[in-house]
């Protein structure tokens, strides 16, 4: 990925020096295990550690490289390279392995090492929203359905809301991370022909991996298509609320903004504009996310043991899915942390349609009081329409916008509701009399 997009902690992962740094190990590992078991010299186990543990440094990547454009092959080539540092007892190296032992289980080692820092993300943005959540509890908003007024909500329960799909995307990702941490060193083709189990089992431990119960060559890709599924997942989420905040920030509603710094500017014509542009980038690196999840899941079908299709797939949706979706994480949790909150606005838009939020309780009062729901329902309507047209969206009667007015003025309304019940009908604090209750059904007593 470009610098734009990515943090150090997370594209440090994908670098050379960190993945020949694994493969090291995993190779020094093996030999270790080897020794124990008799088949090499415990010396040239330990001539492998004592001369081949050395910093993986650019210089060295660069010698990879360049025996690599030569013998075609990364593994062989990092393979003489770490030679020319071990020397003779190099030749006990990668006894009865196959580049996919080394390969693929680097790459197991790699994306725990991702999910670790993913898991630290979702926590910095599951504190955030629920910080926001309690902040903003007790504030009525608008709830919208289809995008049009429906009946009122919290601005806190959009945050808990948003909390609780990520307490899900967490749980998500640690059962992908516990899918994905698997080892296999099994040689050509899984059988254990040229090495003996014990060697996976003891390179296993050392790297806090499970052995992989069966392997063919490689390691099984419905594990990578699950991670990468659930990454998707996770981009998803991020795009969930961030369309939500781009609808709240439109200039028609304005009930909440990302927040403007300092001298930043919203557009080189308009000086006015504030535009959501961290929200809006957040929506597209979901798509970039979520567009590497079907590669992932077309790598699960390989040819017999296997074949190589799966790797230039995976050399790209690696790097390039962990680091976005860190990214993305870290910059939604910052807009979270910053976000601003305008409660007059919110408030406005409450009122906006004249009360017409109550309907749903006027038509149910009505037929609690005996009126068939048919009626009830042409009732209340017929009163509802009249103050949306006043409103401007439509010919009005002229009878007015206010909704209480009208039904207290309808004689068919009136004959079975007084006005005063009819008053009832219209208290805010009814539509949040359980928001305790849900949250603490999201975040516990």
């Amino acid at each position: 990925m470009i610098p734009r997009y990515s943090r150090p902690e997370m594209t440090r992962i994908w670098e050379p020096e960190n993945k020949f740094r694994i493969w090291f190990e995993i190779e020094a590992h093996a030999c270790d295990a080897l020794a124990e078991i008799g088949v090499i010299p415990k010396d040239a186990a330990r001539a492998v550690w004592a001369k081949g543990d050395k910093p993986y440094t650019p210089a060295r990547s660069a010698r990879i490289d360049d025996i690599e454009r030569e013998t075609k092959h990364d593994v062989i080539a990092f393979l003489t390279e770490l030679a020319e540092h071990v020397g003779e007892e190099s030749r006990f190296i990668h006894q009865g392995m196959t580049s996919s032992d080394v390969l693929d289980t680097c790459l197991s080692v790699q994306l725990t090492q991702a999910a670790d820092l993913l898991l630290a993300d979702l926590d910095r943005l599951l504190a955030a929203l629920e910080k926001r959540a309690h902040e903003y509890k007790d504030l009525p908003c608008m709830g919208r359905s289809h995008g049009i007024h429906a009946e009122p909500v919290t601005m806190g329960l959009k945050f808990a809301g948003f909390h609780a799909e990520f307490q899900r995307n967490k749980r998500r990702l640690k059962s992908a991370r516990e899918d994905i941490a698997t080892c296999a060193i099994s040689g050509a083709v899984g059988t254990f022909a040229n090495i003996d189990p014990s060697v996976e089992e003891w390179v296993a431990d050392k790297l806090g991996l499970r052995p992989e119960p069966i392997s063919t060559q490689v390691i099984p890709r419905d594990r990578h298509a699950q991670f990468f599924a659930v990454l998707g997942v996770i981009a998803s989420g991020i795009e969930h609320v961030a369309i939500e905040i781009r609808h709240l920030q439109r200039t028609e509603v304005r009930e909440a903004e990302e927040y403007f710094s300092p001298g930043q500017k919203g557009s080189s014509a308009m000086p006015h504009k504030r535009n959501p542009v961290l929200t809006e980038n957040l929506t597209g690196l979901a798509r970039l996310v979520r567009g590497m999840v079907i590669p992932a899941m077309e790598n699960v079908a390989l040819w017999h043991e296997r074949d190589i299709s799966h790797s230039s797939v995976e050399r790209m949706i690696g790097p390039d899915a962990t680091v976005t979706l860190d990214f993305a994480l870290n910059r939604l949790a910052g807009v979270i942390e910053k976000l601003v909150i305008y409660p007059d606005a919110v408030k406005r838009n409450l009122d906006q349609l004249g009360g017409l939020i109550h309907s749903q309780r006027v038509l149910l009062a009505l037929t609690q009081a005996g009126m068939s729901r048919e009626d009830a329902y042409k009732a209340v309507q017929r009163n509802a329409m009249e103050v949306w047209h006043a409103a401007g969206a439509g010919p009005s009667t002229g009878k007015g916008g206010n909704f209480l007015e009208l039904l207290k003025a309808d004689a068919e309304v009136v004959a079975l509701l007084p006005a005063a019940k009819i008053e009832e009908l219209f208290d805010l604090g009814y539509h949040t009399k359980h928001v305790d209750t849900i949250f603490k059904r999201v975040f516990g007593e």
